[in-house]
């Protein structure tokens, strides 16, 4: 991260402008919002500047810049079309510690102006740190029309029964979640409708009478990897949870964008790696919940396909703790989609059977001879492991050796890595590649078109397979 966003007060705050043209007018447009104090320096000035200073907004300097003109100043901003006057000015502004921004030239700034959107008191501000002004512009373009003119009264409106609610809720949760009530109640629809103070009367009302929420625990499934992948409701849980419980396989930029003060607790659930017992996990889970948490459980792919949220729902049953189930995009359709593996297609596959790799302890075998029926394509979660033996099963079963798979890694992520071959090559392929967890077996005559119907990231060369001994 280049710059730190910051957002600074400049009420009353002295800020020195070098210029006098239209750039320097949007400049000093911005700053007297602000209420910054201006003096600006130039030789010629446009006509707004002339309406400032009669109007005691902003001090005119007529004649060249001064290093001494920078003293006293908070900030400084040098908007001429003069690069050697630019210059000096940086210069000096470094020279005595001031923070000064140069139009056009990021190699000498100390700070950037980045692209508002103004709500206020809400305010967003979007920067790609002076490397790509045209498609920040189009971002705050989008954004504008997706948040609505009434954030501003809403915020204004809240933070009037702010320390109404400090006193009446004394802990930071049961406040948050009062709010959370709040901006998804008539309140909002009032001020929509031009109603503040029938929106203020509601308010007070909900106050007067909140009652504490209970604990409620909120399965949500992640999805294997690409955080575009995630459905809208699983981000607006997410953002609205107390406690983040997720998994190893939940990736890094899903983990972004849960909300930033939320506890996170991870508990494994990795091939190989340490984990918390599924036992330890539920009590977790109740234990949050019955303190009157929100607590988003997070997990890789879908909770009901191999993620074992029924039997983690199961748990809070007789605690009668509420709960929601977000589904979300499994390994199975998400890693094949995105390395162009349709898991069926009318010529090679009417059907598709989804299995894991590991079963409970002592558990039974899955039944081969169905999984190795053709014209079907085969998918397993979790099989690294095992794939020498899930091999010779298959094989075993009357799975022809000439079957194509294809062994998926880090699926729908940038880092995928895709591996195709034949079924009496699977082992070896992994083995020759050394493929890591996360990964998926796709085995069927599906995956032939891969080849033709690769889309996502660089594709890796498929290897030469020669036959084994």
């Amino acid at each position: 991260m280049q710059y730190l966003p910051i957002f600074t007060d400049l009420t009353g705050k002295a800020v020195l402008l070098i210029g006098g043209g239209h750039v320097a007018l949007r400049k000093a447009r911005a700053l007297l919002d602000a209420g910054a104090v201006l003096t600006v320096v130039s030789h010629q000035f446009e006509t707004d500047f002339q309406h400032w200073a009669a109007q005691g907004k902003a001090v005119l300097v007529q004649g060249d810049f001064q290093p001494a003109q920078i003293s006293g100043h908070w900030l400084v901003i040098a908007a001429t079309d003069d690069d050697a006057v630019n210059a000096a000015v940086h210069q000096a502004a470094t020279a005595r510690q001031v923070w000064v921004n140069t139009v056009d030239d990021q190699d000498k700034c100390e700070f950037i102006f980045p692209s508002i959107i103004n709500r206020a008191p809400i305010q967003i501000a979007i920067s790609s740190g002076g490397t790509a002004p045209v498609l920040v512009r189009r971002l705050r373009e989008q954004l504008e029309t997706l948040l609505p003119q009434h954030l501003g009264p809403l915020a204004t409106l809240v933070g009037k029964f702010r320390k109404n609610v400090q006193q009446k809720l004394d802990n930071f949760a049961a406040r948050r979640q009062f709010y959370e009530q709040v901006f998804s109640s008539k309140v909002v629809s009032l001020l929509q409708s031009g109603q503040p103070q029938a929106a203020e009367d509601t308010l007070e009302q909900m106050l007067d009478g909140h009652q504490p929420l209970r604990g409620e625990v909120f399965v949500v499934g992640a999805g294997p990897g690409d955080p575009e992948l995630l459905t809208l409701k699983a981000l607006q849980l997410m953002q609205q949870a107390d406690v983040v419980v997720y998994d190893y396989l939940v990736s890094e930029p899903i983990m972004q964008l849960v909300r930033r003060d939320a506890e996170l607790i991870c508990v494994g659930k990795k091939a190989g790696a340490h984990s918390v017992a599924q036992e330890e996990t539920n009590a977790l889970l109740i234990r949050l919940a019955l303190e009157g948490k929100k607590v988003c459980r997070l997990k890789g792919g879908d909770p009901f396909i191999f993620g074992r949220g029924a039997e983690e729902i199961e748990v809070l049953l007789p605690h009668q703790i509420p709960f929601q189930v977000v589904p979300g995009i499994t390994a199975a359709a998400g890693c094949a989609a995105y390395a162009g593996i349709p898991l069926t297609h009318r010529d090679y596959a009417q059907a598709v059977q989804f299995v894991t790799g590991h079963c409970q302890k002592d558990g039974k075998e899955p039944d081969w001879q169905s999984l190795s029926r053709p014209n079907q394509t085969l998918v397993i979660y979790m099989g690294l492991m095992k794939s020498a033996h899930i091999q010779a099963q298959l094989l075993a079963a009357g799975r022809s050796a000439d079957t194509p798979v294809a062994i998926l890694e880090n699926g729908t992520r940038p880092e995928q890595r895709v591996f195709t071959g034949t079924l009496g090559q699977l082992a070896a392929l992994i083995e020759q590649h050394q493929v890591q967890s996360p990964a998926l077996l796709v085995i069927g005559e599906v995956v032939a078109l891969q080849k033709k119907l690769a889309w996502y990231g660089a594709q890796t060369p498929r290897a030469q397979i020669t036959p084994l001994n």
